[in-house]
């Protein structure tokens, strides 16, 4: 009986081994996994600005040239209006007196 007992004993205490073993295993895999998490998202992070700092100067063209494209679009515009106002402003002047007075 005494013998039994000190099996079971044995058993629990094996078991307790075990399952401390266990939780001590696991407490580290999680915290390895903290790490590679941080680690991978490190690695992400710098390839992200790598690839933001070579694109850089080609957006930055691109940026300008659609600057310039339409600085040039509106400095016609511009132009147009100028051009038009010069050969129709008398005629505006007379049509917004009439407008005004109800002729």
């Amino acid at each position: 009986m005494q013998n039994m007992v000190k099996q079971i004993v044995d058993m629990d205490r094996k078991a307790r081994e075990i399952t401390d073993s266990a939780q001590l295993e696991k407490v580290q895999t999680e915290k390895d996994i903290a790490t590679m998490r941080e680690q991978i998202r490190s690695e992400y992070l710098e390839r992200a600005r790598k690839r933001i700092e070579a694109n850089e100067p080609k957006e930055r063209a691109a940026a300008e040239e659609d600057w310039k494209k339409r600085e040039a679009r509106y400095q016609a515009l511009s132009e147009e209006m100028d051009q038009a106002y010069e050969k129709k402003a008398a005629e505006w002047a007379e049509q917004l007196a009439a407008r005004v007075i109800g002729a």
